[in-house]
């Protein structure tokens, strides 16, 4: 919720564990450390599922899942979700004809929004450069 910055993804034709064992490899991969974080969700089966919760536990991540109906634990997320269809799928969706096609735009546009888009949240710096710039002290 900081930086906005997308740690991590996985996408898949249905849900499955082994989709988010691989996002949870990702972003264990890209940040080993990360004792205290905050894991916010919403209450999705993957989010309460034992893997998933034990392996929060195991990298000292703290899980906050907001109760039912309650959408404030998730809300960052879902307003990236609405920015991504906007700017990169309506209006598209003729483009993607394939889940190979759309797996690559969706992979392109996370590189864009990490790496390019400016955002004011982040005093007008991409996610990356801004978490970049807040870990200088």
């Amino acid at each position: 919720m900081n930086t906005n910055e997308i740690i991590s993804y996985d996408l898949s034709q249905s849900a499955n564990m082994e989709q988010i064992q691989r996002m949870l490899a990702g972003a264990f991969t890209k940040f080993p450390s990360v004792d205290g974080l905050i894991f916010h969700s919403d209450q999705g089966w993957q989010y309460q599922h034992v893997y998933f919760r034990q392996a929060l536990k195991d990298h000292k991540i703290i899980q906050s899942m907001s109760r039912k109906g309650n959408c404030y634990d998730n809300c960052i997320t879902e307003a990236f979700f609405g920015r991504m269809k906007n700017e990169m799928f309506y209006g598209h969706e003729k483009e993607y004809s394939a889940f190979e096609t759309f797996a690559k735009a969706v992979d392109g546009y996370i590189n864009y929004y990490n790496n390019e888009r400016i955002q004011e949240k982040t005093k007008w710096m991409p996610p990356t450069k801004f978490r970049e710039a807040s870990m200088c002290t």
